[in-house]
Protein backbone atom coordinates (compact mmCIF):
# COMPACT_ATOMS: atom_id res chain seq x y z
CA UNK A 1 0.00 0.00 0.00
CA UNK A 2 1.42 3.38 -1.18
CA UNK A 3 0.45 7.08 0.44
CA UNK A 4 1.69 10.77 -0.49
CA UNK A 5 3.74 11.89 2.65
CA UNK A 6 4.88 15.47 2.46
CA UNK A 7 6.49 16.71 5.70
CA UNK A 8 4.96 15.31 8.15
CA UNK A 9 3.59 11.24 7.52
CA UNK A 10 3.15 10.64 11.69
CA UNK A 11 -0.69 10.82 10.95
CA UNK A 12 -0.95 8.31 8.51
CA UNK A 13 -2.01 4.53 9.70
CA UNK A 14 1.23 2.68 10.56
CA UNK A 15 2.26 -1.09 8.99
CA UNK A 16 3.36 -3.71 11.58
CA UNK A 17 1.64 -5.09 14.74
CA UNK A 18 0.57 -3.98 18.30
CA UNK A 19 3.16 -4.52 21.46
CA UNK A 20 6.73 -4.17 20.92
CA UNK A 21 7.71 -4.42 17.45
CA UNK A 22 8.19 -2.05 14.90
CA UNK A 23 5.40 -0.01 12.53
CA UNK A 24 6.38 1.77 9.19
CA UNK A 25 4.69 3.07 6.52
CA UNK A 26 5.66 3.27 2.94
CA UNK A 27 6.58 7.29 1.16
CA UNK A 28 5.84 8.50 -1.92
CA UNK A 29 7.50 11.88 -2.77
CA UNK A 30 7.92 13.50 -5.91
CA UNK A 31 11.84 14.38 -7.00
CA UNK A 32 13.81 16.86 -5.36
CA UNK A 33 11.23 17.24 -2.27
CA UNK A 34 11.51 16.20 1.00
CA UNK A 35 10.33 12.30 2.43
CA UNK A 36 9.54 11.91 6.43
CA UNK A 37 10.73 8.19 7.45
CA UNK A 38 8.95 7.53 10.84
CA UNK A 39 9.10 4.08 12.47
CA UNK A 40 7.06 3.55 15.79
CA UNK A 41 6.12 0.82 18.52
CA UNK A 42 3.56 1.08 20.60
CA UNK A 43 5.68 -0.33 23.87
CA UNK A 44 9.51 -0.36 24.49
CA UNK A 45 11.76 -1.51 27.41
CA UNK A 46 14.05 1.45 26.41
CA UNK A 47 15.36 -0.89 23.40
CA UNK A 48 16.84 1.21 20.46
CA UNK A 49 15.27 1.99 17.03
CA UNK A 50 17.25 1.96 13.81
CA UNK A 51 16.88 3.41 10.59
CA UNK A 52 19.49 1.61 7.07
CA UNK A 53 18.82 2.53 3.86
CA UNK A 54 18.53 0.19 0.64
CA UNK A 55 22.28 -0.76 0.98
CA UNK A 56 21.50 -1.74 4.54
CA UNK A 57 23.99 1.49 5.65
CA UNK A 58 22.64 2.56 9.03
CA UNK A 59 21.32 6.37 8.80
CA UNK A 60 20.18 6.70 12.68
CA UNK A 61 20.67 4.65 15.64
CA UNK A 62 18.30 6.64 18.07
CA UNK A 63 19.45 10.19 18.28
CA UNK A 64 22.90 9.21 16.62
CA UNK A 65 23.52 10.14 13.37
CA UNK A 66 25.67 7.54 11.59
CA UNK A 67 25.90 8.44 7.72
CA UNK A 68 27.56 11.68 7.01
CA UNK A 69 24.78 12.76 4.20
CA UNK A 70 23.85 16.03 4.58
CA UNK A 71 20.37 15.72 3.55
CA UNK A 72 19.40 13.09 5.96
CA UNK A 73 18.35 14.35 9.16
CA UNK A 74 16.60 13.88 12.59
CA UNK A 75 13.61 14.83 13.30
CA UNK A 76 12.17 13.14 16.16
CA UNK A 77 14.05 10.65 18.51
CA UNK A 78 12.39 8.78 21.63
CA UNK A 79 12.04 5.49 23.01
CA UNK A 80 8.87 4.99 20.48
CA UNK A 81 9.53 6.48 17.76
CA UNK A 82 12.09 7.76 15.46
CA UNK A 83 11.84 10.02 12.13
CA UNK A 84 14.30 10.94 9.98
CA UNK A 85 13.96 13.48 7.14
CA UNK A 86 15.73 12.98 3.47
CA UNK A 87 15.70 16.74 1.83
CA UNK A 88 15.98 17.09 -2.22
CA UNK A 89 15.14 13.68 -2.90
CA UNK A 90 16.70 12.11 -5.52
CA UNK A 91 15.93 9.09 -7.95
CA UNK A 92 18.91 6.73 -6.43
CA UNK A 93 17.47 7.21 -2.91
CA UNK A 94 14.07 5.01 -3.97
CA UNK A 95 13.89 1.33 -2.28
CA UNK A 96 13.77 -0.16 0.90
CA UNK A 97 14.22 1.05 4.17
CA UNK A 98 14.51 -0.63 7.18
CA UNK A 99 13.36 0.09 10.81
CA UNK A 100 14.94 -1.98 13.65
CA UNK A 101 14.06 -2.57 16.97
CA UNK A 102 17.03 -3.95 19.22
CA UNK A 103 15.30 -7.04 21.01
CA UNK A 104 15.85 -10.63 21.52
CA UNK A 105 16.27 -11.39 18.46
CA UNK A 106 15.89 -8.31 16.36
CA UNK A 107 12.84 -6.88 14.98
CA UNK A 108 12.30 -5.50 11.70
CA UNK A 109 10.02 -3.70 9.47
CA UNK A 110 10.37 -2.48 5.43
CA UNK A 111 8.98 0.55 4.17
CA UNK A 112 9.49 1.72 0.97
CA UNK A 113 9.97 4.77 -0.43
CA UNK A 114 9.07 5.91 -3.71
CA UNK A 115 10.26 8.85 -5.83
CA UNK A 116 8.62 10.11 -9.44
CA UNK A 117 10.26 11.49 -11.72
CA UNK A 118 9.06 14.75 -13.00
CA UNK A 119 9.24 15.18 -16.75
CA UNK A 120 10.76 17.84 -18.48
CA UNK A 121 9.05 20.62 -20.36
CA UNK A 122 7.51 19.04 -23.26
CA UNK A 123 9.94 20.18 -27.04
CA UNK A 124 8.54 20.01 -30.76
CA UNK A 125 10.52 19.50 -33.59
CA UNK A 126 10.38 18.90 -37.33
CA UNK A 127 8.82 21.97 -38.43
CA UNK A 128 10.06 23.76 -41.05
CA UNK A 129 8.95 27.37 -41.77
CA UNK A 130 7.36 27.49 -44.22
CA UNK A 131 5.90 23.88 -45.21
CA UNK A 132 5.18 23.63 -48.96
CA UNK A 133 1.87 22.55 -49.65
CA UNK A 134 2.18 18.36 -50.10
CA UNK A 135 5.47 18.00 -48.50
CA UNK A 136 5.11 14.80 -46.06
CA UNK A 137 6.50 16.14 -42.56
CA UNK A 138 6.47 14.52 -38.99
CA UNK A 139 6.19 16.57 -35.96
CA UNK A 140 8.11 14.94 -32.79
CA UNK A 141 6.90 15.74 -29.45
CA UNK A 142 9.71 14.83 -26.13
CA UNK A 143 9.96 14.48 -22.56
CA UNK A 144 12.82 13.50 -20.75
CA UNK A 145 13.67 12.80 -16.52
CA UNK A 146 9.53 10.92 -15.96
CA UNK A 147 9.14 7.63 -13.53
CA UNK A 148 6.83 6.22 -14.55
CA UNK A 149 6.26 7.21 -17.58
CA UNK A 150 4.60 10.15 -19.00
CA UNK A 151 1.63 10.18 -21.10
CA UNK A 152 1.96 12.50 -23.81
CA UNK A 153 -1.20 13.72 -25.96
CA UNK A 154 -1.42 15.69 -29.46
CA UNK A 155 -4.11 18.22 -30.37
CA UNK A 156 -4.66 19.87 -33.84
CA UNK A 157 -5.90 23.40 -32.31
CA UNK A 158 -9.04 21.50 -30.06
CA UNK A 159 -9.27 18.45 -31.27
CA UNK A 160 -7.00 15.89 -30.46
CA UNK A 161 -5.52 13.41 -32.64
CA UNK A 162 -3.04 10.26 -32.07
CA UNK A 163 0.52 10.00 -32.25
CA UNK A 164 2.93 7.12 -32.65
CA UNK A 165 4.33 6.44 -29.15
CA UNK A 166 7.59 5.53 -27.96
CA UNK A 167 9.51 4.90 -24.32
CA UNK A 168 12.81 4.25 -23.71
CA UNK A 169 14.12 3.74 -20.29
CA UNK A 170 16.76 6.18 -19.05
CA UNK A 171 18.35 4.58 -16.07
CA UNK A 172 15.32 4.99 -13.43
CA UNK A 173 13.74 7.60 -15.66
CA UNK A 174 12.15 7.51 -18.94
CA UNK A 175 12.18 9.47 -22.25
CA UNK A 176 8.97 9.45 -23.87
CA UNK A 177 8.13 10.72 -27.37
CA UNK A 178 5.47 10.82 -29.88
CA UNK A 179 5.08 11.68 -33.49
CA UNK A 180 2.48 12.97 -35.91
CA UNK A 181 2.66 12.44 -39.19
CA UNK A 182 0.86 13.74 -42.20
CA UNK A 183 1.11 15.31 -45.33
CA UNK A 184 0.65 19.10 -45.51
CA UNK A 185 -2.20 20.99 -47.69
CA UNK A 186 -3.74 24.04 -47.52
CA UNK A 187 -6.02 23.39 -44.65
CA UNK A 188 -2.82 23.26 -42.26
CA UNK A 189 -1.69 26.17 -42.53
CA UNK A 190 -2.20 28.77 -39.63
CA UNK A 191 -2.79 25.31 -37.62
CA UNK A 192 -1.84 25.09 -33.62
CA UNK A 193 -0.57 21.64 -32.89
CA UNK A 194 -0.13 21.37 -29.48
CA UNK A 195 1.71 18.38 -27.14
CA UNK A 196 0.63 18.16 -23.78
CA UNK A 197 2.74 15.93 -21.56
CA UNK A 198 0.67 14.40 -18.55
CA UNK A 199 2.16 12.77 -14.91
CA UNK A 200 1.60 12.06 -11.92
CA UNK A 201 3.95 14.41 -10.48
CA UNK A 202 2.12 17.54 -11.84
CA UNK A 203 -0.12 19.41 -11.03
CA UNK A 204 -1.43 20.56 -14.35
CA UNK A 205 -0.44 19.20 -17.54
CA UNK A 206 3.20 20.47 -19.12
CA UNK A 207 2.10 22.11 -23.03
CA UNK A 208 4.17 23.36 -25.61
CA UNK A 209 2.40 24.92 -29.12
CA UNK A 210 3.60 25.26 -32.51
CA UNK A 211 1.83 27.43 -35.55
CA UNK A 212 2.05 25.51 -38.79
CA UNK A 213 2.24 28.02 -41.98
CA UNK A 214 2.38 26.60 -45.54
CA UNK A 215 2.71 28.13 -48.64
CA UNK A 216 0.09 27.24 -51.85
CA UNK A 217 -0.87 28.33 -54.62
CA UNK A 218 -3.57 30.88 -55.08
CA UNK A 219 -6.79 29.78 -55.90
CA UNK A 220 -9.11 32.34 -56.93
CA UNK A 221 -12.91 33.70 -57.96
CA UNK A 222 -14.69 36.33 -59.66
CA UNK A 223 -17.65 38.31 -58.02
CA UNK A 224 -19.85 40.51 -59.69
CA UNK A 225 -21.79 43.52 -58.43
CA UNK A 226 -24.98 43.30 -60.99
CA UNK A 227 -26.84 40.45 -61.86
CA UNK A 228 -28.79 41.40 -64.86
CA UNK A 229 -26.10 43.83 -66.43
CA UNK A 230 -27.76 46.60 -68.42
CA UNK A 231 -26.28 49.10 -70.86
CA UNK A 232 -25.43 52.31 -68.93
CA UNK A 233 -25.28 50.68 -65.31
CA UNK A 234 -22.06 51.10 -63.20
CA UNK A 235 -20.60 47.62 -62.91
CA UNK A 236 -18.06 46.58 -60.61
CA UNK A 237 -16.00 42.84 -60.65
CA UNK A 238 -14.01 41.76 -57.76
CA UNK A 239 -11.39 38.98 -58.03
CA UNK A 240 -11.38 37.08 -54.67
CA UNK A 241 -8.30 35.02 -54.05
CA UNK A 242 -6.78 32.61 -51.00
CA UNK A 243 -3.38 32.29 -51.48
CA UNK A 244 0.16 32.25 -48.99
CA UNK A 245 2.37 34.13 -49.76
CA UNK A 246 -0.56 36.50 -50.61
CA UNK A 247 -0.52 36.97 -54.25
CA UNK A 248 0.19 40.02 -56.25
CA UNK A 249 -0.56 41.80 -58.47
CA UNK A 250 -3.96 41.05 -59.64
CA UNK A 251 -4.07 41.32 -63.70
CA UNK A 252 -6.62 41.93 -65.75
CA UNK A 253 -7.83 41.14 -69.34
CA UNK A 254 -10.72 40.84 -71.74
CA UNK A 255 -11.16 37.74 -74.45
CA UNK A 256 -7.16 37.30 -74.13
CA UNK A 257 -5.77 40.84 -74.53
CA UNK A 258 -5.62 44.52 -72.39
CA UNK A 259 -8.32 46.10 -71.15
CA UNK A 260 -10.01 47.90 -74.73
CA UNK A 261 -10.96 51.09 -72.85
CA UNK A 262 -9.18 51.65 -69.61
CA UNK A 263 -10.96 55.56 -69.98
CA UNK A 264 -14.44 53.08 -68.81
CA UNK A 265 -12.46 50.18 -67.54
CA UNK A 266 -10.65 51.08 -64.29
CA UNK A 267 -8.70 48.83 -62.13
CA UNK A 268 -8.33 49.08 -58.38
CA UNK A 269 -6.09 46.59 -56.93
CA UNK A 270 -8.36 43.30 -56.97
CA UNK A 271 -11.28 45.38 -58.70
CA UNK A 272 -12.33 45.99 -62.25
CA UNK A 273 -14.86 48.96 -62.31
CA UNK A 274 -16.46 49.47 -65.75
CA UNK A 275 -18.50 53.17 -65.08
CA UNK A 276 -20.92 52.88 -67.87
CA UNK A 277 -22.09 49.30 -69.55
CA UNK A 278 -22.69 48.84 -73.47
CA UNK A 279 -22.68 45.94 -75.59
CA UNK A 280 -18.85 46.49 -76.76
CA UNK A 281 -18.12 45.43 -72.92
CA UNK A 282 -19.04 41.86 -74.03
CA UNK A 283 -16.80 39.40 -73.85
CA UNK A 284 -14.60 36.78 -71.34
CA UNK A 285 -12.70 38.82 -68.22
CA UNK A 286 -9.90 37.26 -67.05
CA UNK A 287 -8.00 38.06 -63.48
CA UNK A 288 -4.61 36.15 -62.54
CA UNK A 289 -2.69 36.17 -60.08
CA UNK A 290 0.43 34.18 -58.84
CA UNK A 291 3.42 34.01 -56.27
CA UNK A 292 6.21 31.38 -55.95
CA UNK A 293 3.67 28.42 -55.31
CA UNK A 294 1.86 29.11 -59.06
CA UNK A 295 -0.34 30.82 -61.17
CA UNK A 296 -4.44 30.86 -60.92
CA UNK A 297 -6.37 32.34 -62.77
CA UNK A 298 -10.96 33.00 -63.08
CA UNK A 299 -12.68 34.34 -65.85
CA UNK A 300 -16.38 35.66 -66.13
CA UNK A 301 -18.41 35.95 -69.11
CA UNK A 302 -20.26 39.22 -69.42
CA UNK A 303 -23.31 39.53 -70.85
CA UNK A 304 -25.05 43.45 -71.19
CA UNK A 305 -28.56 43.18 -71.75
CA UNK A 306 -30.44 46.66 -73.57
CA UNK A 307 -33.00 47.39 -71.10
CA UNK A 308 -35.67 48.40 -73.84
CA UNK A 309 -35.36 44.94 -75.02
CA UNK A 310 -35.75 43.45 -71.19
CA UNK A 311 -39.17 45.66 -70.43
CA UNK A 312 -40.72 44.61 -74.10
CA UNK A 313 -39.89 41.01 -74.02
CA UNK A 314 -38.63 39.83 -69.98
CA UNK A 315 -40.70 37.93 -68.47
CA UNK A 316 -43.98 39.24 -66.81
CA UNK A 317 -44.19 37.74 -63.23
CA UNK A 318 -47.03 39.27 -62.31
CA UNK A 319 -49.38 37.59 -65.09
CA UNK A 320 -47.49 33.86 -64.96
CA UNK A 321 -48.43 34.55 -61.27
CA UNK A 322 -52.03 35.52 -62.07
CA UNK A 323 -52.11 32.09 -64.51
CA UNK A 324 -51.20 29.90 -61.93
CA UNK A 325 -53.60 31.05 -59.51
CA UNK A 326 -56.51 30.76 -62.28
CA UNK A 327 -55.22 26.95 -62.87
CA UNK A 328 -55.30 26.23 -59.05
CA UNK A 329 -58.72 27.77 -58.59
CA UNK A 330 -60.33 26.04 -61.70
CA UNK A 331 -58.88 22.49 -60.41
CA UNK A 332 -60.37 23.00 -56.74
CA UNK A 333 -64.26 24.49 -58.43
CA UNK A 334 -63.82 20.96 -60.51
CA UNK A 335 -62.98 19.04 -57.57
CA UNK A 336 -65.83 20.11 -55.15
CA UNK A 337 -68.73 19.87 -58.02
CA UNK A 338 -67.66 16.40 -58.83
CA UNK A 339 -67.68 15.65 -55.53
CA UNK A 340 -70.97 17.18 -55.49
CA UNK A 341 -72.38 15.18 -58.25
CA UNK A 342 -71.28 12.11 -56.79
CA UNK A 343 -73.07 12.63 -53.46
CA UNK A 344 -76.22 13.78 -54.74
CA UNK A 345 -76.38 10.92 -57.58
CA UNK A 346 -75.81 8.04 -54.85
CA UNK A 347 -78.97 9.87 -52.88
CA UNK A 348 -81.74 9.60 -55.86
CA UNK A 349 -80.49 6.09 -56.29
CA UNK A 350 -81.83 4.74 -52.52
CA UNK A 351 -84.99 6.82 -52.77
CA UNK A 352 -85.56 5.22 -56.28
CA UNK A 353 -85.63 1.94 -54.01
CA UNK A 354 -87.97 3.20 -51.52
CA UNK A 355 -90.25 4.66 -53.89
CA UNK A 356 -92.14 0.92 -54.18
CA UNK A 357 -92.89 1.73 -50.18
CA UNK A 358 -93.79 5.00 -50.59
CA UNK A 359 -96.93 3.70 -53.33
CA UNK A 360 -98.20 0.77 -51.18
CA UNK A 361 -102.06 1.54 -50.45
CA UNK A 362 -101.20 -0.72 -46.85
CA UNK A 363 -98.30 -1.65 -44.46
CA UNK A 364 -98.33 -5.24 -45.78
CA UNK A 365 -98.21 -4.11 -49.25
CA UNK A 366 -95.30 -1.28 -48.63
CA UNK A 367 -93.43 -4.06 -46.52
CA UNK A 368 -93.62 -6.44 -49.72
CA UNK A 369 -92.53 -3.64 -51.66
CA UNK A 370 -89.70 -2.62 -50.00
CA UNK A 371 -88.53 -5.85 -49.64
CA UNK A 372 -88.28 -6.45 -53.04
CA UNK A 373 -87.08 -3.19 -53.84
CA UNK A 374 -83.90 -4.19 -51.51
CA UNK A 375 -82.82 -6.99 -53.30
CA UNK A 376 -82.83 -4.94 -56.61
CA UNK A 377 -81.17 -2.36 -54.62
CA UNK A 378 -78.55 -4.67 -53.88
CA UNK A 379 -77.94 -5.58 -56.89
CA UNK A 380 -77.92 -2.56 -57.93
CA UNK A 381 -75.12 -1.39 -55.35
CA UNK A 382 -73.22 -4.61 -56.65
CA UNK A 383 -73.36 -3.23 -60.09
CA UNK A 384 -72.54 0.25 -59.21
CA UNK A 385 -69.34 -0.65 -57.27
Amino acid sequence: LIWMCSAHCDELPFRGSQGQFPITQNVTVVEGGTANMTCRVDYNDNTSLQWSNPAQQTLFFGDKKALRDHRIELVRASSQELTIRVNDVSLSDEGQYTCSLFTMPVRTTKAFLIVLGVPTRPEITGFTKPAMEGDEITLTCSTSGSKPAAIIRWFRNDKEVQGTLEVNATGKSFTVRSSLQFQVDKGDDGVAYTCSVEHVSLSSPYMTTEVLEVHYAPQLKITHSLIIPQEGQYFKLECVFIGNPIPEPVLWSKDGGDLPDIERMIVEGRELTITTLNKTDNGTYRCEASNHMGTSFAEYVLFVYDPNALGQHGPDHALIGGVVAVVVFITLCLIIVLGRYLARHKGTYLTHEAKGAEDAPDADTAIINAEGNHVHAEEKKEYFI
